[in-house]
């Protein structure tokens, strides 16, 4: 069973397809991203229906009309919220107070989350107040915090030694370990007490250990970056050029045994989510990855929480250089350097979708299918592969 192509690829590939130059058959197209000329066909199918080139009800119509249905229900459970709010308030035998109707709407299946929208209240207090009264520890902070706060905001100017005898004034007595402890939970402190300094930028902290870096004799650290297997080793960077519309950025994955793009993402933003869409397709487009090392540098997408989230669903294992050491990523930037000579400034791009068409072009036909590699024994990514490897283990 063939392995599914993430849908960012087949748009780059529909994409080069239909700018193809004069003379160049949909046959060679496909040849050159590696898939089956039918496929590559069906793709063009189904990309000229989302386009409205032919008729037919688009993947975009479905999810829309999915997209109207679950409106139209979240607008029912609304009403009903409201209306129910409405008679609820209306009784003067009942208090005003909000909570008991959540609970009586979600019996009768209205979520707690379109409640609380509806009516403007949150949900965590809500989920406390459910789970545990309040207590009367916490009415008395409550009061004491009520009294501190109104003494603070008459004189900002006053540390919480002076608050304790303002709020003993207003009948809530209390040691001045408390009113610290109340005032520093709160930010409430003199306005003289806490001289605001500048911030300083500081590296993001690495949130996984640097699995590539070994130690000579002589006590320095460098990196290795050699795998004896596909799947052992992957590194990841991102990239960026402009265009006439702005940056397009590139986030890439390469395989250390064979230097084959495994995975990339190409984006108009910067966002964690490039990072994410570029694991998600290199794991898409190699099958069964787990224990794999994912080397990167401390850049804030590799440090996001979806990131790291993404590492952990497909059990790969997370590494991370150090902070302004290009070496620490040698082999991906070699890569970048190739990319920058070849397609980047080669000349000017008035537009991002004429260079992501370049770039996508580049790597797949020229980079993996025809450039010769040294290291590879002046093979190519795609043949080194083919003929290291056997073919229950070759990608897509």
């Amino acid at each position: 069973m063939s392995k599914p192509y993430p849908q960012e690829f087949r748009d780059d590939v529909v994409r080069v397809a239909r700018n193809r130059e004069p003379g160049v058959e949909l046959s060679q197209v496909a040849k050159d991203f590696g898939i089956h000329f039918t496929t590559l066909y069906s793709w063009l199918k189904k990309a000229d229906v989302e386009d409205g080139v032919k008729p037919g009800v688009s993947a975009s119509e479905n999810a829309e009309n999915r997209e109207l249905r679950k409106r139209l229900r979240l607008l029912e459970q609304e009403n009903e919220v409201l209306r129910r709010a409405a008679a609820y308030l209306s009784q003067a035998n009942l208090p005003k107070m909000m909570y008991p109707l959540v609970l009586e709407l979600a019996g009768d299946g209205i979520p707690v989350t379109v409640t609380c929208r509806v009516l403007k209240i949150a949900r965590q207090p809500y989920y406390r107040w459910l789970a545990d009264p309040v207590t009367d520890a916490e009415l008395a902070e409550a009061y004491r915090a009520n009294a501190l706060f109104d003494a603070h905001k008459d004189d900002p100017e006053f540390g919480y030694r002076f608050l304790v005898d303002e709020a003993r004034e207003a009948g809530e007595s209390m040691a001045e370990r408390t009113a610290w402890r109340i005032c520093s939970q709160l930010g409430w402190w003199s306005a003289f007490g806490k001289p605001k300094r500048g911030k300083v930028k500081k590296p993001g902290p690495s949130v996984h250990d640097d699995l590539c870096a070994v130690v000579d004799k002589h006590g320095v650290t460098r990196h290795e970056f050699t795998a004896a297997a596909l799947n052992e080793l992957w590194l990841t960077d991102i990239t960026e050029h402009w265009t006439g519309e702005g940056k397009l950025y590139l986030c890439a994955i390469k395989d250390v045994h064979s230097n084959r793009i495994v995975g990339y993402s190409i984006d108009s933003r910067m966002k964690s989510r490039l990072a994410v869409a570029a694991l998600n397709n290199a794991v898409a487009r190699r099958g069964n990855v787990a224990g794999c090392v994912v080397h990167s540098d401390r850049g804030s997408q590799f440090r996001s929480r979806k990131f790291v989230h993404a590492l952990n669903r497909h059990d790969l294992v997370g590494s991370m250089g150090r902070v302004g050491a290009a070496g620490d990523n040698a082999a991906m930037e070699s890569f970048f350097a190739l990319l920058q000579k070849n397609v980047l400034d080669r000349r000017g791009w008035a537009t991002r979708e004429e260079l992501r068409i370049a770039i996508v072009t580049w790597i797949e036909r020229t980079y993996h299918r025809r450039r010769r590699q040294a290291t590879l024994g002046r093979l190519t990514p795609i043949e080194f592969e083919t003929i290291m490897t056997t073919p229950a283990t070759q990608a897509a």
